[in-house]
């Protein structure tokens, strides 16, 4: 486990911990959650020896191996499977060892070498480095790209898929969801909920912890304290502790008050005297009680647009891509849509699909393809690039990207209103004249919605706005956008803001552009249905040119000579019998019905599992209500005895819900592996 005992640690006059106190165990899945500046940061650099505590210590084992994602962006000709696959510390270790033993001819080194290889999983390697690869939203094609041919965002997901490549047993997480789609992360949620080693992960994705975490680490104020709790239940018992915290408070400024009053009115009387001077030590011995004290709110409003033109984009059959030198590059063809006032739609779609370039298209970033693309009257875009350096110039200031929208003749050109105006997204003082290039990315962040805000846009088209944005500004940005009276399009891997503000779906996909009925759910389900499609058709393709290279491999032996000729005739002559095709209709009928017959039977043994399924999630969902109950009542002024049932009890309730998990696995595994059996 890890140990945090009293540590203490400044930079400059700023104390960043003190007296911190902390213990992580094996296995935990932990969200890492606290204001910009809190100390989070911090944390992950005392984990990984980077900073040193001033006071205090901190035990890690020593036989614990970390995984991070770095930071620095790659520059190598290697494949990305090859980067990634060189992560594995171990079976490059090995691979050196296996050729300096063969330089030397030593048999017995290259012996153990060879079992070295096989400990670190050499014949399965570069298979797991392509699954992550792929999960990651790459493409069967680009495994085999040199890194340097992605942009930046591409080549910090290989940064990920090494981290999760690398053997480790703590995994240190800063962001990872930044860089990717809703389908990869959907595909890295479910990866790390099968990773078996210690996890710690900062996050703004509340839907994302929920999923991942099971504990809560908060700092604040220079304290670390410890929830046993994902992020939704983590709000739960600190809306509780600050509640219970007022309420001590407002208890303790009525009693010191009753004391002042006394000691006020008696202290000059002799009769009186010795009791005011025995409540004015009280006083002095009483431990004064904070305020409560929460993170100062963050809102903005989207001003009231000046017109609602009905429809604000009119596409008929149109072509979206990019227009090269001598070509153009078709993503997505014959769109027909329109664009409504009022409007709230979340644009869905796999990773490459087109997205992006449809948005970019709306705004005018770049040219339709083809086909007509009509605005309506008085449109007034206001679009977030992906990138926010898209539409952000590193070497100016705040002040200054405001200024030139006021030169262009978009609101007010007092340099006091710019500046208040942008105080409300917390630019103040120096931070105006700050070089947009030293900004950190939620402050670029902010500043793209603050020029956003000041345009007085009737069409919101974002494009990922939440990448870099803390939680708070992230729900700022929700309620401003169900406030908004234009219309909004949204692409966002954050769940809660599409649920939160988008009333429909678009789906991008090569076909084109179509509605999508369900909901985010349902959606998830759909992104799962077709990763697994794309690996059975991967998997068909690998078989059929494994076949190609050896036809003998299913087993068959062919024979020679007359029975062989013999053989060719018989199924000529069966496949003109049965119209030209390879099996008669009553053998097509007779094998429908055995399928038919396997899937009855199938779902007939599948029933009592997915009711026991159900049953015991139920039963998990029931135990987990009573742990966050129990945990709160812990946190309460409790007799010593009523402290010592409860935590007994919370202990228990821990231990069967450790066992419920267990059990919902096994079950859900056990459900998958009768799903996968062939029904022929």
């Amino acid at each position: 486990m890890i140990t945090f005992r009293n540590i203490e640690l400044r930079r400059g006059s700023r104390t960043l911990l003190s007296g911190v106190n902390l213990v992580i165990n094996p296995g935990e899945k932990i969200g890492l959650v606290g204001r910009n500046g809190a100390g989070k940061s911090t944390f992950f650099a005392l984990l990984t020896g980077d900073l040193q505590e001033e006071k205090g210590e901190v035990e890690i084992p020593e036989h614990w191996r970390l995984a991070q994602v770095e930071q620095h962006m790659p520059e190598t000709a290697l494949s990305a499977s090859q980067y990634v696959l060189e992560s594995d510390a171990a079976l490059q270790e090995a691979s050196l060892a296996l050729s300096a033993a063969e330089a030397s001819n030593d048999g017995m080194a290259i012996a153990e070498a060879h079992l070295a290889l096989a400990d670190a999983g050499v014949h399965d390697a570069l298979s797991r480095a392509q699954s992550l690869i792929l999960g990651l939203g790459f493409k069967p094609h680009e495994l085999d790209l040199p890194v340097n041919s992605f942009s930046g965002g591409w080549r910090m997901r290989l940064q990920l898929a090494r981290a999760l490549m690398c053997p480790s047993d703590l995994m240190l997480l800063d962001e990872p969801t930044n860089h990717l789609d809703l389908d990869a992360l959907v595909w890295l949620e479910s990866w790390l909920q099968r990773y078996n080693g210690t996890l710690v992960i900062i996050s703004h994705d509340r839907e994302f912890l929920d999923a991942v975490t099971k504990v809560t680490l908060h700092i604040d104020h220079g304290q670390i304290n410890r929830y046993g709790a994902n992020y939704s239940g983590f709000e739960t018992l600190r809306t509780q502790e600050l509640i219970l915290q007022q309420a001590a408070f407002v208890k303790q400024q009525d009693r010191i008050n009753h004391l002042q009053h006394f000691i006020d009115r008696f202290k000059a009387k002799a009769s009186k005297a010795k009791q005011a001077q025995s409540r004015v030590k009280a006083l002095e011995r009483m431990e004064k009680m904070s305020p409560m004290l929460n993170e100062a709110d963050f809102t903005f409003e989207f001003k009231e647009p000046l017109q609602l033109p009905n429809p604000m984009i009119a596409i008929q059959d149109g072509s979206f891509g990019y227009n090269n030198d001598s070509e153009s590059t078709v993503i997505l063809s014959g769109v027909g849509r329109s664009v409504l006032s009022g409007q709230r739609i979340g644009i869905l779609g796999a990773n490459g699909q087109g997205k992006s370039t449809f948005i970019k298209t709306l705004s005018q970033s770049i040219p339709l393809v083809s086909g007509e693309m009509v605005q309506g009257k008085g449109l007034n875009i206001g679009y977030f690039a992906q990138q926010e350096l898209d539409v952000l110039r590193p070497e100016q200031s705040p002040l200054e990207h405001m200024q030139d929208l006021a030169r262009r003749g978009v609101g007010s050109s007092k340099e006091q209103e710019i500046r208040n105006f942008l105080g409300t997204f917390r630019f103040a003082d120096a931070m105006v004249h700050q070089a947009v290039g030293t900004l950190s990315g939620g402050e670029k962040a902010r500043l793209v919605l603050a020029m956003i805000v000041w345009q007085r846009p009737n069409l919101l088209l974002l494009d990922e706005p939440t990448n870099h944005l803390d939680l708070m500004t992230r729900e700022a940005l929700a309620m401003a956008l169900n406030d908004f009276d234009g219309t909004v399009m949204l692409v966002s891997h954050d769940r809660s803001l599409l649920r939160s503000v988008c009333e429909e779906f678009w789906l991008v996909s090569r076909s084109g552009i179509a509605d999508f009925k369900g909901d985010l759910d349902e959606y998830q389900r759909y992104l799962i249905e077709q990763s697994k499609a794309l690996k059975d058709e991967q998997s068909g393709k690998k078989a059929n040119k494994a076949h190609k290279n050896n036809p003998s491999a299913d087993g068959t032996k062919s024979t020679s000579g007359t029975n062989s000729n013999n053989s060719t005739k018989s199924s000529a002559t069966e496949s003109s019998e049965s119209g030209g095709g390879h099996m008669s209709r009553q053998d097509k009928k007779l094998d429908s019905q055995k399928r038919s017959q396997l899937q009855r039977e199938r779902q007939a043994s599948l029933q009592p599992l997915k009711k026991e399924l159900q049953e015991t999630e139920s039963k998990l969902q029931s135990v987990q209500t009573e742990l966050l109950a129990l945990e709160a009542s812990l946190m309460q002024d409790l007799s010593p005895q009523a402290r010592a049932q409860n935590g007994k009890a919370f202990k228990s309730l821990q231990e069967e819900a450790s066992a419920l998990e267990e059990k919902w696995l096994q079950l859900g595994q056990r459900i998958e592996q009768f799903n996968a059996l062939p029904t022929a």
